[in-house]
């Protein structure tokens, strides 16, 4: 269960073939806890976050079992807001359309939470799956990819995708995002923002397809959301596929044109996810601190300062244990490639505490 929950973590696939002292985190907690005058909340100088699904928000006391992480350094969380099953977190704020296809439901009261996170003087990110979204595309069938008999088209899972051409589906989602802001969010992360990149590619149709370079559609799906969200003071961001610098992998993820309208790129940097002999490494997974790295070099050069680097890292165990050491190993090469920050992924939630200490110990 591990495993597969791992392989569909925050749009990622296999790509291409001792504690922290108190007081100086409480420091910190109270800055970023004061709106700039843009009416945005500061970034953290660099983020030290987790990943909390709705599932586990619903649990009654579990976002503050995560907010306590702040003692060992933790600073950010990110929550989903909508996930890879087209559920959305919360029903209060949601838009009408979410409503209408069963997708709003009750997992967490969106502004308690929020302001319970910000009293913690954490940063807070909502994530948003865009385009996997079965429970748009089953309720909507006009909104959905289809297959070349007219029926909805579906991953190897059953899951049905939203059309990414589909000015619609760029509403919705981004009325989803809004209602996050809305809420108090500071930050939307944009996750399966891509076309697919599974299943039985050769009998897509996509209804509406325009005469464009896919790198085009998608970046121009987050231009929109930037316009949309920048006026309600929340910033903009997108994961990535970890590969998505170093070649062309077909589903629009093109940093150099995504940077240009984002806050921040978030490369999916999983070792288990890279094919053996990636960056001429035997097993990635054996050399995370490696890989890592590699990765982020790409993603540096492709963006060029344009925009923030955030990587998400594993936490988590695939066909090789991770542990206290591995992470680390993570983490080390995030900060010597100056990234902003660094996430941690679990989806299992669990999290290696240690980790999130600050550069300085």
């Amino acid at each position: 269960m591990l495993g597969a929950a791992a392989g569909i973590a925050l749009g990622a696939t296999f790509i291409g073939h001792g504690k922290a002292p108190r007081t100086p985190v409480r420091t910190q907690a109270r800055r970023s806890a004061t709106r700039s005058p843009t009416g945005q909340r500061p970034v953290p100088r660099e983020l030290r976050g987790v990943h909390v699904s709705m599932g586990l928000a619903s649990i009654p006391g579990r976002i503050g079992t995560y907010v306590a992480l702040r003692a060992y350094g933790l600073n950010t969380l990110e929550l989903d807001v909508k996930d890879e099953n087209g559920k959305v977190g919360f029903v209060q704020g949601a838009p009408a359309l979410a409503r209408r296809v069963d997708a709003a439901r009750p997992f967490y009261p969106a502004r308690a939470t929020v302001a319970l996170v910000h009293d913690a003087g954490l940063y807070l990110i909502g994530r948003v799956v865009v385009f996997e979204d079965p429970t748009l595309a089953e309720a909507r069938p006009d909104l959905a990819i289809k297959r070349t008999d007219g029926s909805i088209w579906r991953t190897p899972a059953g899951l049905g995708w939203a059309n990414p051409y589909d000015r619609r589906v760029w509403k919705y989602d981004v009325d989803v995002a809004e209602a996050a802001a809305r809420a108090g969010f500071d930050e939307i992360q944009f996750d399966y923002v891509r076309f697919p990149s599974d299943g039985d590619l050769s009998s897509i149709v996509y209804p509406g397809k325009r005469a464009e370079p896919k790198g085009v559609t998608i970046a121009g799906f987050l231009a929109y959301a930037a316009k949309r969200l920048h006026r309600l003071h929340v910033r903009v961001s997108a994961d990535l596929f970890g590969l998505a610098a170093t070649r062309d992998l077909g589903i629009g993820q093109v940093p150099q044109r995504i940077s240009r309208y984002v806050d921040a790129i978030y490369p999916m940097t999983y070792p288990s996810h890279y094919s053996k002999g990636e960056f001429n490494i035997t097993d990635p997974d054996l050399f995370p601190g490696r890989t890592v790295g590699e990765s982020l070099v790409d993603f540096r050069r492709a963006v060029k300062g344009r925009t923030r680097v955030v990587p998400w890292l594993q936490d988590f165990s695939l066909a090789h244990p991770y542990g206290r050491l591995e992470v680390a190993d993570e983490v080390a090469a995030a900060r010597r490639q100056h990234t902003a920050g660094f996430m941690l992924w679990n989806p299992a939630g669990v999290y290696t505490r240690e980790a999130l200490s600050g550069p300085n110990g």
